[in-house]
C-alpha cells in the first residue's frame, strides 16, 4: 500500500493531518494506496520554503536555470517507461496514450530552455538628451498551480517549465486521484540540480485550495479543471490580488462539410472522441455533419467503427482506451447516456453494459454513440467527459457554425473539408479559441499558446508559448540618464557566463 505525502523543502515529508483519500488502480478498482490531505498549516509551510529559496533562484542568471531543465529532460527519459505506467495505473489510460501525456510536457520544457532570449527585455539608445530606456522581465516570486487528474504529467509540466525558467518558487497542488508522477517530477527537478524548496507538492482538497487563494505571498494561481471551478478559482484569486489563468470545461465540436474525406473523417472521430476515454479537455464530443446525405454516410460508417472499439486494462497495448478514473466519474457518464435517452437522443451504440472479464471491477464503459441530438438537450449542453459521441445534424454550413459560436463553452473546434475557402472562412468566423482544420485535436504545438474563449477560459493570458513568459513575469521599465565621463579602469578578459 503506497502512501502519498507531500514534498516540501526538496523531500518527501507525511501528511501531518491525519486526512486521507484513497489512491485507486482504475483498471480493477482496487485501492492502491492513500493520499494524505494537506491543512491551510502546511499550505503555508511549503509556502515558506518557497518564498525563502525563490529569491536565490531568481538571482540565479536565466542560462543556468534553463540548464536544470535540460538535466530534467535527461532524468525523465531515463525512467520514461515507469512514469508512463505509473500514470496509466493512477489514472486508467493506456501506457501509450500515458507516453503522450508526458511527452507533451516536456515539448514545454524543452520551449522553455529557450527561456533566456524570451525574457530579454526591450532597449531604447538615446530616448532623449543622455537618457536612455530600457525594460526588463522579472518573476513574480511564489506563484502556484492546481492541476487537474486527466492529465498528470502534461498539465503540471506546462505550468512548471515557464514558472521556473522565469526565476519563480512554485507550489503545485496536482489531483489527488493520481499524486504518483507529480510528486516523482518534483524529486527528478530536485535531482537535476533544482534548489530546494523552489518546488514544493502539497496535496489535498477543498481547504488547501482556499488556503492557496487566500495566502498573501502567493501571486499568481494557474488553474485546469471545470468550469465551475475555474469561476471560483479566478474569482477568489483575482479578488486577493493575484493574477490568474483558469481554464474550464469543453465542448468541441467537429464540423464535417459534404466534401470531406469520410475515411479520414471516421477515423479522426474515432481517434479523438473515444481516446483517453473521452477525459480529455480537446476531446470531440460532437459531430456536426451537414446534410442530410453526409450525417448518414457518416452515421453508417461510425456505428460498426463504434461497436469495434477494443476497452481494455492500462496495461494492454492493443487497447483503444481503458477504464475511466473513478467509479463515480463512471456512474456519472452513464447517468448522462440515461439523460440522453430519456431527452429523445437515439443511441444508436450503447456500452453502458460493457464488462471486462477478469477486470470486473474496474471503471470500464464501451464507446456510446448518439445520433438526432438537438442543441437543448443536457447532453449536448453539458461536458460528459467520458467515451460518448453525439452527432448533432445540421442542414447547412451557416447551421453548423452557429452551433458552436452559441455555446457556452469555446475551447476546440475542427472542420474537415477539402473546401479552402470554407476552412479559411470557419476559420475567421469561429468563436473558439483553438481551430483545427482536418485536424481533429487542436492542441497547439509548445510554442504556441493554448487556451480557449468563453466559459473554457478566464484570464487575459493562455498556457504554455509566449503567454506563459508574460503571465509568469513582471515587467519593470527604467528611463536613466548620466553624467559624461569615462569609467576608472578596462577589462580585457572576454566576459562568460562563468
Amino acid at each position: 500500500m503506497i502512501e502519498y505525502g507531500h514534498f516540501i523543502g526538496g523531500k518527501r515529508v507525511p501528511g501531518a493531518t491525519g486526512r486521507k483519500q484513497d489512491v485507486m488502480q482504475p483498471m480493477d478498482g482496487s485501492v492502491r494506496g492513500t493520499v494524505a490531505l494537506a491543512s491551510a498549516a502546511e499550505l503555508r509551510a511549503a509556502v515558506e520554503n518557497a518564498k525563502a529559496a525563490q529569491p536565490a533562484w531568481a538571482a540565479t542568471n536565466p542560462q543556468r536555470r534553463v540548464r536544470v531543465l535540460i538535466k530534467f529532460l535527461e532524468l525523465v527519459h531515463k525512467e520514461y517507461d515507469e512514469l508512463a505506467e505509473l500514470l496509466a495505473r493512477e489514472h486508467g489510460k493506456t501506457i501509450a496514450d500515458a507516453r503522450g501525456d508526458i511527452q507533451r510536457g516536456l515539448e514545454v520544457i524543452e520551449v522553455c530552455i529557450g527561456a533566456p532570449h524570451m525574457m530579454k527585455g526591450e532597449f531604447t539608445d538615446g530616448a532623449g538628451p543622455g537618457i536612455d530606456v530600457y525594460s526588463m522581465r522579472q518573476p513574480l516570486g511564489v506563484v502556484a498551480a492546481i492541476t487537474p487528474f486527466n492529465f498528470p504529467a502534461m498539465i503540471p509540466l506546462w505550468k512548471l517549465g515557464p514558472a521556473l525558467a522565469c526565476g519563480n518558487a512554485v507550489v503545485l497542488k496536482p489531483s489527488e486521484r493520481d499524486p504518483g508522477v507529480p510528486l516523482r517530477i518534483a524529486e527528478l527537478f530536485v535531482e537535476a540540480g533544482l534548489p530546494a524548496g523552489v518546488l514544493n507538492v502539497v496535496n489535498g482538497d477543498k481547504e488547501v485550495v482556499d488556503a492557496i487563494l487566500d495566502d498573501r505571498d502567493v501571486k499568481a494561481v494557474g488553474f485546469v479543471g471545470s468550469t465551475p471551478i475555474a469561476q471560483y478559482i479566478y474569482a477568489r484569486a483575482t479578488a486577493n490580488g493575484k493574477r490568474a489563468q483558469c481554464f474550464g470545461g469543453a465542448k468541441n465540436h467537429m464540423i464535417i462539410m459534404p466534401d470531406a474525406d469520410m475515411d479520414q473523417t471516421v477515423d479522426a472521430l474515432i481517434g479523438a472522441g473515444y481516446g483517453s476515454a473521452g477525459e480529455r479537455c480537446m476531446a470531440i464530443s460532437v459531430a456536426v455533419p451537414v446534410g442530410q446525405e453526409t450525417a448518414d454516410r457518416l452515421i453508417e460508417r461510425l456505428i460498426p467503427r463504434v461497436e469495434s472499439l477494443k476497452v481494455g486494462p492500462s496495461t494492454d497495448s492493443s487497447a483503444d482506451f481503458g477504464p475511466l478514473v473513478t467509479r463515480q466519474a463512471l456512474e456519472r457518464v452513464k447517468g448522462y447516456v440515461d439523460l440522453g435517452v430519456k431527452e429523445g437522443a437515439k443511441l444508436v451504440v450503447d456500452g453502458r453494459g460493457f464488462a471486462m472479464q477478469g477486470y470486473e471491477n474496474g471503471f470500464y464503459m464501451g464507446g456510446c454513440l448518439f445520433d438526432d441530438v438537438k442543441p437543448e438537450m443536457k447532453i449536448y449542453k453539458e461536458e460528459i467527459f467520458g467515451p460518448v459521441l453525439s452527432v448533432v445534424r445540421a442542414r447547412t454550413y451557416e447551421d453548423a457554425l452557429k452551433l458552436p459560436n452559441e455555446h457556452e463553452y469555446g475551447n476546440g473546434v475542427a472542420i474537415f473539408t477539402r473546401d479552402g475557402d470554407a476552412a479559411r472562412d470557419f476559420a475567421s468566423r469561429v468563436e473558439v479559441g483553438m481551430v483545427g482544420v482536418n485536424v481533429p485535436i487542436p492542441v497547439p504545438i509548445a510554442y504556441y499558446t493554448f487556451g480557449g474563449w468563453k466559459g473554457s477560459g478566464f484570464g487575459d493570458l493562455n498556457q504554455h508559448g509566449p503567454d506563459a513568459f508574460r503571465f509568469y513575469t513582471k515587467t519593470k521599465t527604467v528611463t536613466s540618464r548620466w553624467p559624461s565621463g569615462v569609467k576608472d579602469g578596462a577589462e580585457f578578459v572576454i566576459p562568460t557566463m562563468n
